[in-house]
């Protein structure tokens, strides 16, 4: 069965916006009508329309003609394009003017002196930003900040008088089963009102870091992207921001960003233009059942330390890779995709508690929180063919728990492409059918640590995973290095019996 694709609601496509089916939340009676209420609020959202120029040369596919792959199944495109895309133009270049693009999304008014709500993809690239009001008088927008990581966008318009506005309310108050009302823009129609319940919170959709999202069955379509999602008080508790769908058309599964989140992301925009976030400089990963069976916790909980950045915050507090950080201020860590948002929502500066798990043992440190740099560069995570360098150097390989490695000697760091300060043993190969194999370790791995225990030697590696299996755990925490990036793995600590003829196999 194919996963339904998720769908952000981006400008060019459009936008999300849930409906109600509304009932009051002091009374278990649906309203005979929402009339009074949609008449309140519809002055208060808007139509945001952006304008962005775009280099003419045709389009196919959504692709300009000059930027299609070259590959046969395009030629045809590009002779068209050679042979008519360039009419009446000499030395073969553009044919004509730049043209301008259009897109349609949603926002609402916060306050009578013009700052709109909407979100960051329904205004990115854009030129132009035009707001449209319900009374149809239009307004040049200024975009004041936006924020990618939670999908906001502040903007200002400069209105002649005060205009209508709706409050943010409460969302952390909402519970699944309540009724909700969306306004929106869908399709450019504009002014549509839609209804539903709340299915879902604190959903999960891996659209960015501080995923927290409320789930509506509200029917949500292209154009709502920005829109409000409201509870029956006629306060803002989410921002519609996207949705599931096999065709791009509702299917009741939508998403809106909570207020809760929002809230002090769009202070910071209007006071600062960005954002100013926590900061711990540690990398982590998410605690399974073998997670935390390998570190001796009695469940999963909580985030898994995989890197500290030196002279980090957490370097300074004395957190290393291996701890599970359980509490950070007063606040149980109960998933891993909690301690991003919760970090990044603490006060600059401000001395927190950090509790971990360490060695079988709980530890609380105080750490001083830093500032995140929202403009740090992406490691390059480029691919390349360290698998063919590392099966080429098999000089002192040993294997263990069917996995070949070997010393990090000068000439293996350099074929690897490792540097001076890179520690632990080199995966030369793994054997096909072994456990390590199928957990995604391949050769060109450097294995660092296992259970938090440095590894310098094949050697080392046998003592660490017979010191988990003597400790009673069925897994080993295996910490990796694969070029720029790091990760967890867990392997059994004991190889199941298997046919040596078939392993000798395996290691072809």
């Amino acid at each position: 069965m194919k996963h339904l694709p998720l769908i952000i609601c981006l400008a060019m496509t459009a936008s999300v916006i849930p409906f109600a089916t509304p009932v009051l939340a002091q009374q278990n009676e649906r309203p005979a009508s929402f009339a009074d209420l949609v008449e309140k609020l519809s002055p208060a959202v808007v139509n945001v329309s952006t304008t962005q120029k775009v280099k003419n040369g045709g389009m196919a596919f959504g692709i300009p003609f000059q930027d299609l792959p070259d590959t046969p199944e395009f030629e045809p495109f590009r002779q068209f394009f050679d042979q008519f895309g360039k009419k009446g133009q000499k030395g073969g270049k553009d044919d004509g003017p730049d043209k301008e693009v259009t897109s349609l999304g949603s926002g609402f008014i916060i306050d009578a002196t013009g700052y709109i709500i909407t979100n960051n993809h329904v205004i990115d690239d854009a030129d132009e930003v035009t707001v449209t009001l319900s009374d149809n008088s239009k307004y040049k927008a200024k975009i004041v900040g936006r924020d990618k990581k939670t999908d906001l966008a502040l903007l200002k318009v400069e209105p002649k008088k005060n205009l209508p506005f709706v409050t943010l309310g409460d969302s952390d108050a909402i519970r699944v089963g309540d009724w909700v009302i969306a306004i929106g823009n869908p399709y450019g129609l504009g002014g549509s009102v839609t209804q539903g319940i709340i299915s879902a919170r604190q959903r999960s959709i891996n659209a960015g870091p501080f995923d927290d999202f409320l789930q509506t069955d509200a029917p949500i379509n292209r154009g709502n992207s920005g829109g409000p999602l409201f509870n029956l008080k006629g306060e803002v508790i989410g921002i519609n921001t996207a949705i599931f769908s096999p065709s791009g058309g509702s299917i009741g599964i939508g998403f809106a960003i909570p207020t809760s989140l929002a809230k002090p992301v769009i202070e910071q925009l209007k006071q600062f233009g960005k954002t100013h976030r926590g900061w711990l400089g540690i990398k982590i990963q998410e605690v399974s059942d073998e997670v935390a069976d390998s570190v001796g916790l009695s469940k999963p909980m909580g985030a898994l330390v995989l890197e500290v950045g030196k002279g980090s915050p957490a370097d300074k507090a004395g957190i290393q890779a291996g701890d599970v950080i359980t509490n950070f201020d007063g606040k149980e860590i109960t998933e891993m995709r909690f301690l991003p948002r919760i970090v990044a929502e603490t006060k600059i500066g401000k001395s927190a508690a950090i509790t971990f798990w360490r060695s079988n043992t709980s530890k609380t440190a105080q750490i001083a929180v830093g500032e995140l740099d929202e403009h740090e560069d992406d490691a390059d995570n480029a691919n390349k063919d360290t698998n063919k360098k590392a099966k080429e150097k098999k000089t002192d390989a040993e294997t263990v728990m069917g996995i070949q490695v070997s010393p990090l000697t000068t000439k293996l760091r350099e074929e690897l492409n490792l540097t001076e300060n890179q520690t632990g043993v080199a995966v030369v190969d793994v054997a096909r059918s072994s456990e390590a194999a199928k957990r995604g370790v391949r050769a060109g791995d450097v294995i660092i640590d296992i259970n938090s225990t440095a590894i310098k030697s094949a050697d080392d590696m046998k003592k660490a995973f017979e010191a988990a299996l003597k400790a009673g755990h069925k897994f080993t925490l295996v910490r990796i290095a694969r070029q720029k990036d790091m990760a967890f793995v867990t392997l059994p600590t004991s190889e199941e019996k298997k046919d040596t003829a078939k392993d000798k196999g395996d290691k072809e």
